[in-house]
């Protein structure tokens, strides 16, 4: 079996995911290990049927790990069971992902590890900035990733436990699929709402800075005055959301740290028989800190 790895990330429209690939590319050339990085373009079928094919690829031609990102949980513990009979390592770069646990209660020897963000932490940081910003409350507007998403669903489960009790209302939770395009073309649906009539907000939220910007353009064709409230993001890239934050397109963003990098880390330590631990977890970190927040 070759000494490959397999990524397979979201898409190819989200930097976020694109500097993925990037740091998974700098691993693998580090580490003298041959790589492929697929996408899914959001598609969580397609996903399917592309890592089924490096699962059940002849022997000689398998990978010795694949590092995924789900686009969606359905069909996933099949996938990593048939992996792992096939002599494959599986990581997955989501956090507390229960097939995982339930896979290794049935080997507890079998290469089952995540490298993943604590999600839930992001939402909490970005409640704590939606409070700073607006320590009175009021009214949010705010943009989900998928539903089908683990990382939304988590994300939005700590921003409504930071939110409890701040006075701060989620006046319309908004889904996109991580790119400025379906943000944009859901504040504009949204707004297009007759209830819109006499709905007003006072802060914009997103959980990615692609999607803060997409709605951003929305707003400034549609309701050029909500187009001036604080926006806040997540990623945090150095050329994205954290430029956004210096030339005040954002209020804010939450630096999230790549995964494929740390990941492939891993992957190389146990090939070479090194033990490493089940489950790591990395954090993330508000951009201005939260202290300079609202001042």
């Amino acid at each position: 079996m070759q000494r490959k790895i397999v990524v397979s990330l979201l898409t190819t429209q989200q930097e976020f995911q694109q500097m993925q690939a990037e740091d998974a590319r700098a691993a693998a050339a580090r580490l003298g290990l041959e790589l492929d990085v697929i996408f899914a373009e959001n598609n969580a079928i397609q996903q399917i049927h592309q890592l089924y094919q490096y699962v059940h690829a002849p022997e000689a031609e398998r990978p010795s790990a694949i590092v995924m990102e789900a686009v969606s949980r359905d069909g996933m513990e099949r996938l990593a069971r048939n992996a792992l009979k096939a002599g494959i390592m599986w990581v997955a770069q989501q956090w507390k992902s229960p097939y995982l646990e339930k896979l290794r209660a049935e080997d507890r020897a079998a290469p089952i590890h995540s490298v993943s963000v604590d999600e839930e932490e992001i939402g909490r940081i970005q409640a704590q900035q939606l409070r700073a910003l607006r320590p009175r409350g009021g009214a949010a507007l705010f943009l989900q990733g998928p539903l089908q998403a683990d990382t939304a669903v988590d994300r939005l489960r700590g921003l409504e436990q930071g939110l409890a009790g701040s006075g701060i209302v989620l006046r319309a939770v908004l889904n996109g699929d991580w790119t400025a395009e379906s943000a944009s073309r859901a504040v504009a649906s949204w707004l297009r709402l007759k209830t819109m009539e006499s709905t007003e907000i006072d802060i914009v939220g997103s959980q990615n800075d692609t999607m803060a910007a997409g709605a951003r353009q929305a707003l400034e064709q549609l309701r050029p005055e909500w187009a001036r409230l604080p926006f806040t993001g997540c990623d945090g890239l150095p050329g994205g959301g954290r430029q956004m934050v210096e030339k005040g397109q954002l209020a804010a963003t939450v630096i999230k740290p790549t995964t494929t990098g740390p990941a492939i880390d891993l992957v190389a330590r146990r090939l070479k028989g090194e033990l490493v631990p089940p489950d790591v977890i990395l954090h993330a970190q508000s951009y201005p800190p939260l202290t300079g927040l609202g001042k």
